[in-house]
């Protein structure tokens, strides 16, 4: 059995919930906090979830594939550096497709001076559409007050995904795994097949039930944004000085794996 085919064993013996039972999840005084580990760790962790989370059930699926293309300015990085410098506010312009369903989105996130993130998206027909014929444009103008004439595309992503839900319905998380990059100016591709990235979004006001066996698996919070890391992987050329500390950490989990530990 795959590492894939366990994982969705696990999320499979959750009770399931669906995309419209999510849409009465309103976590008005929300927290964001990220978590990166093992498959060998998420494992451990899916078990141990019983009893406490359903996971989102699509068309009978509980694994999602993804794919995502990053735009950036082009030479500049503007985008890139912001968020490596710690800048606030800072932008990403992104499209997502969800794989199973075919929907794809042009999205726009920003994080204000409070780090606040927001998002607002537009329906396109497809990744390739904004690319090759800039679909989008006017909602990506109305939004930033530029056009893709501006921007080039920079970096795309594949990824699997899960998202839990807690029976008290007072918090999500999204599990990320398989993750792979390409690069659009160097032509380089990049896996991180062992890396896993947990996203906890929660009221603030509730207690947590993921927290206390994060603790107990000595899984701690750490940022990893796939745009950035994606880059610093697959373009050396670029400045990565306040990202070296976390290469290295997502290093010893890569090397982790390969060691079957």
């Amino acid at each position: 059995m795959t590492h894939t085919e366990n994982i969705a064993r696990l999320a499979n013996e959750l009770p399931p919930i669906t995309l419209d039972e999510m849409k009465s999840i309103r976590l008005m005084n929300r927290m964001d906090t990220k978590f990166v580990t093992t498959v060998d760790m998420l494992v451990r962790l899916l078990d141990l979830c019983k009893g406490s989370y359903y996971s989102q059930s699509i068309n009978g699926k509980r694994v999602s594939p993804y794919r995502t293309t990053y735009w950036d300015y082009p030479e500049r990085h503007d985008m890139f550096h912001f968020h490596q410098a710690g800048h606030l506010p800072r932008t990403k312009v992104r499209a997502r497709t969800y794989l199973d369903s075919g929907h794809s989105f042009l999205e726009i996130k920003r994080k204000n001076n409070h780090g606040k993130t927001k998002k607002k998206r537009v329906a396109v027909s497809s990744i390739d559409a904004v690319i090759r014929n800039h679909e989008g444009e006017e909602f990506l103008h109305d939004m930033l007050g530029i056009t893709f004439n501006d921007l080039t595309p920079a970096l795309g992503n594949q990824f699997l995904r899960i998202t839990l839900v807690n029976l008290e319905k007072t918090e999500r998380l999204t599990i990320d795994f398989d993750l792979h990059f390409h690069n659009y100016e160097t032509g380089k591709d990049a896996t991180m097949d062992n890396i896993v990235i947990i996203e906890l979004k929660r009221d603030g006001r509730q207690p947590s039930p993921i927290l206390p066996l994060l603790r107990q698996l000595r899984i701690k919070p750490a940022g990893f944004s796939k745009y950035c890391i994606g880059t610093t992987v697959t373009n050396p050329s670029l400045r990565i000085n306040r990202f070296k500390k976390r290469l290295i950490k997502i290093g010893k989990i890569l090397e982790r794996g390969r060691c079957g530990a």
